[in-house]
């Protein structure tokens, strides 16, 4: 019997493929295959099934040109694969060539290794030529449809041309910003995060072993901004992990409780607040199980349906149908109000999802502020350097999209309000 073949970053990527695509996986969840391979070589794994998916619908419309009949879901994933490679510039001998290695590797299907060889031989000699012509890929409509009411068909199509275009990396700096940006040849933002055009792998770059910054969306940093927590000050950072935010509270000097349902993501946390050499208290708790309250402060970056994320994370279209939206919405309201009542008098609460959806950001806080007597949104807590005050919303919130930014490399989509007690 042949040994099983090795693995590489093109093998690694069209079991990711195949898994999103075919059972509806995410990629944070499919951490096994990728710990096989070495760091560089997972970073790779990563960027070829994003760069697949984000170019998935341009792939299929060129294959159907090619093809009398789609194959078998994972020889059409390889083939997805290549184009996009060849389309992007890969060397056309190489990506031929490896992709028809991981067809003849395959008991089921080497007998197709000729359909793969000739197919992507036709792409790589002008079929990829039309892909820049062809229309930037549309989300699907259980997602579209939705966001096209709430911020119409100019807005959405430029929110998928962001999403097609990807992220870059950005930083949050523990200190001097400046100095981080100079160090790692980033660029300085508006709103004080550093973003990195051409990062390669994370952990080599300036300043990752001395803790000097971690990794975290421009728009992910804003919440902890208006939040504006002052030394000394009990803060309450709920559903905390990855720490992003729970590090920026720390390294205000605030006295920060950290809670995450998830013990393998506070973990991350915990390793998160190690490298940095900042401090936290991390909880593995239920939110509604936590009772003591009189916080200075809360923040609540609610469970949600991400949708604000598709840039970074591509998958998501492809890996969910809009199910259970109905619940996070309701479970979002729950935790608001039980946030709510863990304030001191007097103290304030910053809620956030990082979705584009209405019902699970500026409708949740028009429904608390009519809920609660005393409450009030304040809107100036976002009045921060770099923001557009067109983006504050009536209800006193502030809204993030994909398309805001065009000229620097976009931002997450993202809703949050600052609300404080009477």
């Amino acid at each position: 019997m042949a040994a099983p073949s090795a693995p590489s970053a093109r093998r690694t990527a069209v079991h990711l493929l195949d898994k999103v695509l075919g059972e509806g996986r995410l990629l944070a969840d499919l951490s096994g295959p990728l710990d096989r391979l070495p760091p560089e070589d997972r970073a790779r794994a990563l960027r070829l099934a994003a760069d697949t998916l984000r170019g998935l619908d341009r792939a299929d419309r060129l294959l159907a040109r090619q093809l009398r009949k789609a194959p078998q879901l994972h020889v059409r994933n390889i083939l997805r694969l290549g184009t996009v490679e060849l389309a992007m510039g890969g060397d056309a001998h190489g990506v031929v060539s490896a992709c028809v290695d991981l067809v003849s590797d395959h008991p089921r299907y080497k007998r197709l290794k000729g359909m793969v060889n000739a197919v992507l031989r036709q792409m790589a000699d002008g079929g990829v030529k039309p892909w820049a012509d062809l229309r930037v890929p549309r989300l699907p409509l259980w997602l579209r449809e939705p966001l096209v009411a709430a911020w119409g068909n100019g807005a959405v199509a430029a929110m998928e041309k962001a999403h097609f275009a990807g992220a870059r990396l950005d930083l949050s700096a523990k200190s001097d910003a400046s100095a981080v940006a100079q160090a790692t040849g980033g660029t300085l933002l508006p709103t004080g995060s550093v973003r990195l055009t051409n990062a390669g792998q994370v952990s080599t770059l300036p300043g990752f072993e001395a803790g000097d910054w971690w990794v975290q969306d421009a728009a992910a940093a804003l919440p902890v901004r208006g939040l504006a927590p002052r030394t000394g000050e009990r803060v309450l950072d709920l559903c905390a992990a990855p720490g992003g935010k729970t590090m920026q509270l720390a390294a205000a000097g605030a006295k920060v409780t950290a809670v995450d349902l998830s013990e393998k993501r506070m973990a991350r946390v915990a390793e998160n607040l190690a490298r940095t050499g900042l401090t936290a208290e991390c909880r593995v708790a239920d939110v509604f199980d936590l009772q003591e309250g009189g916080y200075d402060a809360v923040l609540l970056d609610a469970p949600c349906s991400a949708t604000g994320t598709i840039r970074r994370h591509p998958d998501l279209p492809h890996a969910r149908d809009g199910a259970g939206i109905s619940e996070l919405i309701a479970l979002q309201t729950r935790m608001l109000d039980h946030a709510l009542g863990l304030l001191a008098p007097g103290g304030r609460l910053v809620f956030c999802t990082c979705s584009l959806l209405p019902d699970e950001g500026e409708v949740q806080v028009e429904e608390a502020l009519a809920r609660h007597a005393g409450l009030r949104a304040d809107p100036e807590a976002f009045a921060l350097p770099g923001i557009d005050p067109s983006w504050r919303t009536p209800e006193g919130g502030l809204r993030l999209r994909p398309d805001y930014w065009p000229e620097l490399g976009g931002m997450d989509g993202f809703y949050m309000a600052c609300l404080r007690r009477a």
